[in-house]
C-alpha cells in the first residue's frame, strides 16, 4: 500500500492497566508516519476513567499540537452522565475546533437508548461533529477482573438515527462485537461507518464486505493498544480492487471528514 492512509482510531496517554510500546506520542507518530499514515484521529485513554473530562480534552489538544507533526487530529470525549457535559461539547467544537468526538458509553454508564445520548447526538450533529462510538476497548478475556466492561449494544441506533438527520457515526471495534448478519441493519439506519481494527481471521475484510458496502468501511488500527502492523496486514492480505483499497484506506474517511 503506497498511497497515504487515514487512521480513524489511535489513542494517546496511558492505558490504565499496563504500559504499551507506543504510548509516548512522538514514538506513535513516528510509527504512523513510517507506515504512510498521514492523518490519525486521536482520542485519549484518560477519557475512560477520569472524571475531569475538560482537562483530559485539553491535554489531548495540547499533545496533538506539540507532538502530532500535523498527523494527529484530536477527537475529544463527552460524558453525558457528568455535570456540564454540554459545555465540554461546546469546547470541543468552538474552543478547540475539533472535527469529531469519541464516546465510551460502556465505561461511562449509559446505553444508546438513553435520552441523554439522543440529545448528545443531536447537539453534536448540529455542530457538524463526527461521533465515534467505541463499542469495546479490548477483548473480554484481557480485562482486569475488577473492571469487566460489556460491549456497547448498537441496536438502538436503528430507531434513533432516522430522528437525527445528518448524523455521522463511526463505530470503533464493532466488527468483533456486532454480529455480521446484523451489520446491514445498523449500517443502513443512517450514515454509519465501521473500521477494521477488530477484524479477525484470514480474509477478514473480504468476508465483512459480504455484509456491508466498501464505502462504509474505514482503516483503523486501535494503536497503541493493538499493533499497528496488524491493521496494515489486514489490508495487504485482502484481495481488494484499487477502488476498494483507496476507499478503505483514505477516501471514505476523507469524505466523512469533509461532510
Amino acid at each position: 500500500m503506497n498511497a497515504p492512509i487515514i487512521d480513524v482510531q489511535v489513542t494517546l496517554s496511558r492505558w490504565p492497566f499496563r504500559r504499551l510500546p507506543l504510548d509516548e506520542t512522538p514514538a506513535l507518530v513516528e510509527a504512523l508516519q513510517s507506515h504512510g499514515i498521514t492523518q490519525a484521529w486521536a482520542g485519549s485513554f484518560d477519557a475512560l476513567l477520569h472524571k475531569d473530562i475538560a482537562s483530559a480534552n485539553a491535554r489531548l489538544v495540547d499533545e496533538c499540537a506539540k507532538h502530532g507533526s500535523g498527523v494527529l487530529l484530536p477527537f475529544g470525549t463527552v460524558n453525558p452522565k457528568l455535570p456540564d457535559w454540554e459545555e465540554d461539547l461546546r469546547r470541543c467544537a468552538e474552543d478547540y475546533g475539533m472535527r469529531g468526538i469519541r464516546l465510551h458509553p460502556n465505561y461511562h454508564g449509559y446505553a444508546l437508548d438513553d435520552p441523554l445520548f439522543a440529545r448528545l447526538l443531536q447537539l453534536a450533529t448540529e455542530r457538524k461533529l463526527i461521533v465515534q462510538i467505541t463499542t469495546a476497548m479490548e477483548d473480554e478475556r484481557m480485562m482486569h477482573p475488577l473492571l469487566q466492561v460489556k460491549p456497547v449494544d448498537v441496536n438502538p441506533l436503528v430507531d434513533l438515527l432516522p430522528t437525527v438527520p445528518g448524523a455521522r457515526i463511526v463505530l470503533l471495534n464493532a466488527l468483533r462485537t456486532v454480529p455480521a448478519p446484523i451489520l446491514p441493519k445498523i449500517i443502513g439506519a443512517g450514515e454509519v461507518y465501521a473500521e477494521i481494527a477488530s477484524l479477525e481471521g484470514v480474509g477478514g475484510i473480504t468476508n465483512i464486505l459480504q455484509h456491508m458496502p466498501a464505502g462504509r468501511l474505514l482503516f483503523g488500527s486501535h494503536a497503541p493498544l493493538f499493533y499497528l502492523e496488524s491493521a496494515l496486514l489486514k489490508i495487504k492480505e485482502s484481495p481488494l480492487t484499487d477502488e476498494q483499497l483507496n476507499g478503505i484506506c483514505r477516501e471514505n474517511a476523507a469524505r466523512v471528514l469533509a461532510a
